[in-house]
Protein backbone atom coordinates (compact mmCIF):
# COMPACT_ATOMS: atom_id res chain seq x y z
CA UNK A 1 0.00 0.00 0.00
CA UNK A 2 1.49 3.10 -0.91
CA UNK A 3 1.93 5.39 2.13
CA UNK A 4 1.18 9.69 1.29
CA UNK A 5 3.28 11.66 3.68
CA UNK A 6 3.16 15.63 4.11
CA UNK A 7 6.34 17.35 5.47
CA UNK A 8 7.59 21.13 5.54
CA UNK A 9 10.67 21.47 4.11
CA UNK A 10 13.29 21.77 1.26
CA UNK A 11 12.29 19.26 -1.76
CA UNK A 12 15.91 19.05 -2.56
CA UNK A 13 17.20 17.55 0.44
CA UNK A 14 14.60 14.64 0.41
CA UNK A 15 16.08 10.80 -0.09
CA UNK A 16 13.62 9.53 -2.44
CA UNK A 17 13.82 7.75 -5.95
CA UNK A 18 12.27 11.04 -7.72
CA UNK A 19 11.37 14.71 -6.71
CA UNK A 20 8.67 16.83 -9.17
CA UNK A 21 10.36 19.52 -10.39
CA UNK A 22 7.26 22.95 -11.20
CA UNK A 23 9.53 23.63 -14.41
CA UNK A 24 8.72 26.23 -16.62
CA UNK A 25 7.99 24.85 -20.70
CA UNK A 26 11.89 25.68 -21.65
CA UNK A 27 13.14 23.47 -19.26
CA UNK A 28 16.13 25.46 -18.69
CA UNK A 29 15.64 26.64 -15.01
CA UNK A 30 13.49 29.75 -13.56
CA UNK A 31 12.75 30.50 -10.01
CA UNK A 32 10.93 29.07 -6.86
CA UNK A 33 11.41 25.65 -6.54
CA UNK A 34 12.24 25.08 -10.18
CA UNK A 35 15.49 27.43 -9.92
CA UNK A 36 15.96 26.05 -6.32
CA UNK A 37 16.46 22.48 -7.53
CA UNK A 38 18.41 23.74 -10.75
CA UNK A 39 20.89 24.84 -8.26
CA UNK A 40 21.04 22.01 -6.13
CA UNK A 41 21.51 19.28 -8.99
CA UNK A 42 24.23 21.41 -10.81
CA UNK A 43 25.19 22.31 -14.26
CA UNK A 44 24.51 18.82 -15.07
CA UNK A 45 21.05 19.41 -15.20
CA UNK A 46 20.87 22.49 -17.42
CA UNK A 47 22.73 20.24 -19.98
CA UNK A 48 20.33 16.99 -19.95
CA UNK A 49 17.33 19.34 -20.03
CA UNK A 50 18.67 21.15 -23.14
CA UNK A 51 18.50 17.73 -25.00
CA UNK A 52 14.73 17.29 -24.27
CA UNK A 53 13.03 20.05 -26.69
CA UNK A 54 11.13 21.69 -23.94
CA UNK A 55 7.90 20.55 -21.92
CA UNK A 56 4.43 21.19 -22.63
CA UNK A 57 1.53 22.48 -19.83
CA UNK A 58 0.49 19.10 -17.71
CA UNK A 59 3.06 17.03 -19.25
CA UNK A 60 6.40 15.56 -17.64
CA UNK A 61 9.76 14.58 -18.44
CA UNK A 62 12.19 12.73 -16.10
CA UNK A 63 15.86 13.51 -15.93
CA UNK A 64 18.95 12.36 -13.46
CA UNK A 65 18.79 13.75 -9.99
CA UNK A 66 23.21 14.77 -10.34
CA UNK A 67 23.94 16.18 -7.23
CA UNK A 68 20.89 15.55 -5.41
CA UNK A 69 20.14 12.66 -2.94
CA UNK A 70 17.11 11.88 -5.47
CA UNK A 71 18.08 9.88 -8.22
CA UNK A 72 15.90 11.58 -10.71
CA UNK A 73 14.19 14.56 -11.25
CA UNK A 74 10.61 14.52 -12.77
CA UNK A 75 10.00 18.05 -14.77
CA UNK A 76 6.28 19.14 -15.57
CA UNK A 77 4.98 22.29 -16.59
CA UNK A 78 1.44 23.33 -14.23
CA UNK A 79 -0.54 25.68 -15.56
CA UNK A 80 -0.61 29.41 -15.23
CA UNK A 81 -3.97 30.42 -13.62
CA UNK A 82 -6.11 32.62 -15.77
CA UNK A 83 -8.95 32.39 -13.52
CA UNK A 84 -10.01 28.91 -14.52
CA UNK A 85 -11.61 29.13 -17.42
CA UNK A 86 -8.60 27.80 -19.20
CA UNK A 87 -8.42 23.79 -18.61
CA UNK A 88 -6.16 25.01 -15.33
CA UNK A 89 -7.60 22.44 -13.19
CA UNK A 90 -7.39 19.95 -15.62
CA UNK A 91 -4.08 20.31 -16.50
CA UNK A 92 -2.78 21.05 -12.99
CA UNK A 93 -4.56 17.30 -12.88
CA UNK A 94 -2.21 15.84 -15.44
CA UNK A 95 0.55 17.37 -14.27
CA UNK A 96 0.58 14.90 -11.24
CA UNK A 97 -0.87 12.00 -12.80
CA UNK A 98 2.17 12.06 -15.85
CA UNK A 99 4.72 12.25 -13.16
CA UNK A 100 3.41 9.41 -11.00
CA UNK A 101 2.93 7.46 -14.54
CA UNK A 102 6.98 8.27 -15.36
CA UNK A 103 7.93 7.47 -11.94
CA UNK A 104 6.01 4.00 -12.26
CA UNK A 105 7.51 3.28 -15.60
CA UNK A 106 10.87 3.64 -14.26
CA UNK A 107 10.25 1.62 -11.64
CA UNK A 108 10.64 4.20 -8.78
CA UNK A 109 9.27 3.48 -4.93
CA UNK A 110 8.98 7.05 -3.75
CA UNK A 111 8.54 10.19 -5.11
CA UNK A 112 8.51 13.79 -3.63
CA UNK A 113 5.92 16.65 -4.89
CA UNK A 114 5.90 20.32 -4.87
CA UNK A 115 3.03 22.78 -4.52
CA UNK A 116 3.12 22.78 -8.36
CA UNK A 117 1.78 25.99 -10.07
CA UNK A 118 1.33 27.86 -6.64
CA UNK A 119 3.90 30.67 -7.08
CA UNK A 120 4.58 32.63 -9.80
CA UNK A 121 1.71 31.00 -11.84
CA UNK A 122 -0.35 32.29 -9.38
CA UNK A 123 -2.69 28.86 -9.36
CA UNK A 124 -5.26 29.35 -6.04
CA UNK A 125 -3.42 27.62 -2.87
CA UNK A 126 -6.42 25.71 -2.04
CA UNK A 127 -7.43 24.87 -5.05
CA UNK A 128 -4.46 23.32 -6.27
CA UNK A 129 -3.64 21.40 -3.28
CA UNK A 130 -7.62 19.92 -3.58
CA UNK A 131 -6.68 18.61 -7.17
CA UNK A 132 -3.03 17.54 -6.07
CA UNK A 133 -4.43 15.39 -2.98
CA UNK A 134 -7.28 13.78 -4.89
CA UNK A 135 -5.17 12.94 -7.99
CA UNK A 136 -2.63 11.21 -5.91
CA UNK A 137 -5.21 9.06 -4.05
CA UNK A 138 -7.38 8.33 -7.39
CA UNK A 139 -4.29 7.23 -9.29
CA UNK A 140 -2.96 4.99 -6.69
CA UNK A 141 -6.19 3.14 -6.01
CA UNK A 142 -5.97 2.14 -9.59
CA UNK A 143 -2.12 1.32 -9.81
CA UNK A 144 0.93 2.09 -8.36
CA UNK A 145 4.17 0.03 -7.41
CA UNK A 146 4.60 3.42 -5.49
CA UNK A 147 5.65 3.04 -1.75
CA UNK A 148 5.36 6.25 -0.77
CA UNK A 149 4.31 9.87 -2.22
CA UNK A 150 5.59 12.81 -0.27
CA UNK A 151 3.77 15.89 -0.48
CA UNK A 152 6.31 19.05 0.18
CA UNK A 153 5.20 22.30 1.42
CA UNK A 154 8.05 25.58 1.40
CA UNK A 155 5.72 27.33 3.50
CA UNK A 156 3.29 27.32 6.49
CA UNK A 157 -0.01 27.96 4.25
CA UNK A 158 0.64 25.45 1.68
CA UNK A 159 1.38 23.21 4.46
CA UNK A 160 -2.38 23.71 6.68
CA UNK A 161 -4.07 23.51 3.24
CA UNK A 162 -2.12 19.70 2.60
CA UNK A 163 -3.02 18.81 6.67
CA UNK A 164 -6.23 19.53 6.13
CA UNK A 165 -6.90 17.52 3.23
CA UNK A 166 -4.73 14.55 4.43
CA UNK A 167 -6.59 13.86 7.81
Amino acid sequence: MTEIELIKGDITKLQVDAIVNAANSSLLGGGGVDGAIHRAAGPQLLEECRTLNGCKTGQAKITSGYNLIANYVIHTVGPIWQGGSKSEMELLAECYRNSLLLAINNKLTSIAFPSISTGVYGFPKDKAAEIAVSTVKTFIKEESNLNKILFVCFDDENFNLYQQLLK
